[in-house]
């Protein structure tokens, strides 16, 4: 939510803020930064309860997928996908 709710865009250089993790430089550009109405709190809650409405039938349609821990290091997020499509693990029959 946090991640998702704090984005800004400037309308002026189309640059992306984050108000904690990446703040405008200047409280000039912050007085100018604008969030996009798909990032107010009300729409992620409706968006995360579609996600988890329909996420098993997604798991069970997609069953040979694999599970990507995205919370690491970009390098080995890559080198596990990597990994995974150069040399699958064993399909379920």
């Amino acid at each position: 939510m946090e991640r998702l709710s704090q984005r800004r865009t400037d309308p002026v250089t189309g640059q992306r803020y984050h108000t904690t993790f990446r703040p405008a430089p200047t409280p000039e550009i912050q007085a100018r930064l604008r969030q996009n109405p798909r990032d107010q709190e009300e729409n992620i809650e409706k968006r995360l309860e579609t996600y988890y409405r329909n996420v098993k039938d997604l798991e069970d349609f997609y069953e040979d997928a694999f599970y990507v821990n995205a919370d690491q290091d970009p390098y080995v997020v890559f080198e596990f996908i990597e990994s995974c499509i150069i040399k699958p693990l064993p399909c379920r029959k």
